[in-house]
């Protein structure tokens, strides 16, 4: 085009005008023919900024990754890559076990039942077994007798303490008995039954039995009741109390009043052994 062109007059006068010292940019800015401009170096060329570049992408990966794995659980989609969602998975399990170790709380102390929330049984007392009957201490035997004698003398001397009767009666009691059994429980021949009671022995004069040698005809009792030692010994005192002024007769006279024996004066030579014995039962 040439330059009287009122078109491209028109368009030079639009410009701006420029410094006379500014050749380099009349050139480059008026009609078609610039001068090509020198080829600008792209601003990514630089070293320093691609590193810094490429380090703020990676802080922003990272950011971005954390904040997909860690976002609200309203998203029902999340994506989140394999390896960072393992890292997250041990990151996870290693923050539950210090806080299994370090955090936890001391086991609750056992609460143990109140004294008065269950009433304690009251403690069985254990029932003593009843105590067996003491049996009597045996007398210790004297004047030449053994212990069945001093058994037996003990039951006669023993009841007549208990009918109040004196120590003579104990005495001549005691006589009679040395004289006609010899203090002890003799059974009969002639009565075949009184062997099947405690017997010490057997006589033969006729039904006599026992320590007094009393009979069942002459009314003394049954042969049963004669047996026992101490009913004998009572039916001689309640006899003896029969006699008026007893207590003023021998020994062999008063047992002879009682026993009406064939051998009245047969007593009198056993009143120093009743007395001794009698004595040491009463003692």
């Amino acid at each position: 085009m040439h330059p009287d062109d009122p078109s491209d007059q028109k368009l030079t006068d639009t410009r701006p005008t420029t410094h006379p010292g500014d050749v380099a940019s009349t050139e480059r800015t008026i009609g078609r023919h610039r001068v090509p401009e020198p080829p600008r170096r792209p601003l990514l060329g630089s070293t320093p900024i691609r590193i810094a570049l490429a380090t703020g992408v990676t802080c922003c990966l990272s950011l971005v990754a954390v904040a997909t794995a860690r976002g609200d659980g309203d998203d029902p989609i999340r994506p989140v890559e394999p390896l960072a969602e393992a890292v997250a998975d041990r990151a996870a399990i290693a923050d539950e076990r210090a806080s299994r170790s370090l955090d936890r709380d001391l086991a609750p102390a056992r609460i143990l039942p109140s004294p008065t929330a269950t009433p304690t049984p009251a403690p069985t007392v254990a029932r003593k077994a009843p105590k067996k009957p003491v049996k009597p201490r045996r007398p210790r035997p004297v004047a030449g007798l053994d212990q069945a004698q001093m058994d037996n003398a003990k039951i006669i001397v023993d009841v007549g303490l208990d009918l109040k009767m004196p120590r003579r009666a104990l005495v001549v009691a005691l006589a009679t008995a040395m004289q006609e059994s010899n203090l002890y429980n003799l059974a009969s021949d002639v009565l075949p039954e009184s062997a099947d009671y405690p017997n010490q022995g057997s006589g033969s004069d006729h039904d006599s039995l026992g320590l007094f040698q009393q009979r069942p005809s002459s009314g003394w009792g049954t042969v049963a009741e004669l047996m026992r030692p101490s009913y004998a010994a009572r039916a001689f005192y309640s006899a003896l109390n029969e006699i008026p002024g007893w207590q003023d007769m021998s020994v062999t006279a008063a047992a002879q009043a009682v026993q009406i024996s064939a051998y009245p004066d047969a007593y009198a030579q056993h009143e120093d052994r009743a007395t001794t014995v009698a004595a040491a039962l009463t003692a």
